[in-house]
């Protein structure tokens, strides 16, 4: 698995989102890399860790970044979040620190959790990366940036990422569909030992800011903040903002 390491100071973990790379971070990496030592993560199959065989599951996923990252807060973003959440959750000792970026513990709706998206769109765009891989991806990254006020720009930033460290395989592709289409991490919630942050995107179309702010009320010593006018990559489009909060939370949990 590769792992970018830059920056001076304490360590911080980031987890990237579905069919993206570490590489999406820049925006934030070039505001924090002064604070922090920034261990950056290509998810297996994705970017520089194309060839890792590791399966793109929470418990192997977790095992492997913790194997080589220092004890330092987890920032997920999308699904880098559930690995996050599961880490911080599972591993209390490892993960002192939990920042969800645009994440839930479930993102698909049912009768008890109604800010979910429809379990639908995860199964259309599996099928469409059998039938069309590259303009299934270009569909996910318009719905990813929609509702942003900077949503011309923060579809530029990620097309202009996506394959910027090559193609993820359309099989690892459709494992993370199906982790973000079954998984449920809202019972691991109110045990949670460890302190988190919660930053929304309050025009995010894909992670509703009312399910992050439902989730952040089960766990303890949870903090929640939604960006305005952000979608659901706020690191590219309000990355000061972020780094901000990012920064505050980590200062105030050092205390």
């Amino acid at each position: 698995m590769h792992i970018d390491v830059v920056g001076n100071g304490p360590p911080l973990v980031l987890l990237h989102g579905w069919a993206m790379h570490g590489g999406v971070f820049a925006p934030l990496v070039a505001r924090l890399r002064e604070s922090f030592t920034l261990h950056v993560v290509d998810l297996p199959g994705h970017g520089l860790s194309r060839a890792c065989d590791l399966p793109l599951a929470l418990d192997p996923c977790v095992d492997a970044i913790a194997a080589h990252v220092p004890v330092a807060p987890w920032c997920g973003w999308s699904l880098g979040g559930l690995i996050a959440l599961h880490a911080a959750a599972t591993r209390p000792e490892a993960v002192p620190r939990l920042a969800m970026l645009c994440a839930s513990p479930r993102f698909v709706r049912g009768e008890d959790w109604k800010y979910g998206v429809s379990a639908e769109i995860f199964r259309d765009f599996a099928a469409g990366l059998r039938n069309d891989y590259r303009a299934t991806l270009d569909r996910f990254v318009a719905l990813e940036a929609f509702g942003s006020d900077h949503a011309k720009d923060e579809i530029h930033a990620l097309r202009n990422d996506l394959f910027a460290r090559g193609e993820p395989s359309a099989q690892v592709l459709a494992d993370g569909l199906e982790l973000l289409e079954t998984t449920d991490l809202r019972a691991e919630l109110p045990t949670l030992r460890t302190p988190s942050l919660w930053l929304a995107g309050r025009r995010d179309r894909l992670v509703d800011p009312r399910a992050m702010r439902d989730a952040a009320a089960l766990a303890p010593g949870a903090h929640m903040h939604v960006i305005e006018h952000a979608g659901h990559a706020p690191f590219l489009t309000h990355a000061d903002e972020v780094a901000l909060r990012l920064e505050g939370f980590l200062q105030d949990m050092a205390q």
